[in-house]
């Protein structure tokens, strides 16, 4: 999944950064409000990680009021070092979904990073499964049949997106979003070859994702 992560301390920043990476999602990172909406503008993502105090004149909770004034309904995770209860109550009532106060652990981060990214897959657990297809959203292991499967970053990428949205058609164009930051080199062509190589591996299941011509993709089962 794709997450904008929006925090000027440095060392906060990396970490979570690295976390996120570590566990395969794309991540894009501002250190400022007014480039953090910037992004907003441009890209679409399942997930924004914002940090209340940010230098300028624009804070978090300013930019998480302008997106939802803008009716986004991307799951937003507020951070801060502010323990205070009236704080709380007033990110949850500008639209946050969820708080987390620093000093946090990376592992608190994660849970509720994977509880909001299920929430908007509408899933009430880390386990999805599609056919003989089984996901484990913590772990990011794929098995069919119960074999384990080894996929790649982006393999195991486009299949969370496609199962999360089983019935539903993927469009091309979500897929590239979803898959490359904006400083890789992306293209329609490079998520047709990820998504050939996928096909090769789950060729032995009862699945199977489809291609609808100036639609996009959508997996059924066979």
């Amino acid at each position: 999944m794709r997450v904008l992560l929006v925090e000027d301390t440095k060392d906060v920043g990396e970490g979570v950064q690295a976390r996120l990476l570590k566990l395969g999602h794309l991540v894009d990172w501002e250190t400022g409000a007014e480039a953090a909406e910037a992004r907003l503008e441009l890209q679409s993502y399942d997930l924004v990680v914002l940090d209340v105090m940010l230098p300028g004149g624009t804070d978090g909770l300013t930019l998480l009021r302008r997106l939802r004034a803008r009716k986004s309904g991307t799951p937003v995770l507020m951070l801060t070092a502010r323990s205070q209860v009236d704080d709380r109550v007033t990110a949850l009532d500008l639209g946050a979904d969820d708080y987390l106060t620093k000093p946090f652990d990376l592992r608190e981060l994660e849970a509720r990073v994977r509880a909001l990214l299920r929430r908007g897959t509408g899933n009430a657990t880390n386990q999805i499964g599609f056919g003989d297809l089984a996901l484990d959203l913590e772990t990011h292991g794929v098995t069919l049949a119960g074999e384990a499967v080894e996929l790649t970053r982006r393999e195991q990428m486009i299949l969370e997106l496609l199962v999360g949205r089983s019935g539903r058609i993927v469009p091309k164009e979500q897929m590239v979003d979803r898959l490359f930051g904006l400083d890789d080199t992306a293209s329609l062509n490079a998520v047709e070859q990820h998504m050939a190589r996928l096909r090769r591996k789950l060729a032995a299941s009862n699945t199977e994702i489809r291609t609808l011509r100036g639609l996009g993709y959508k997996i059924v089962l066979r």
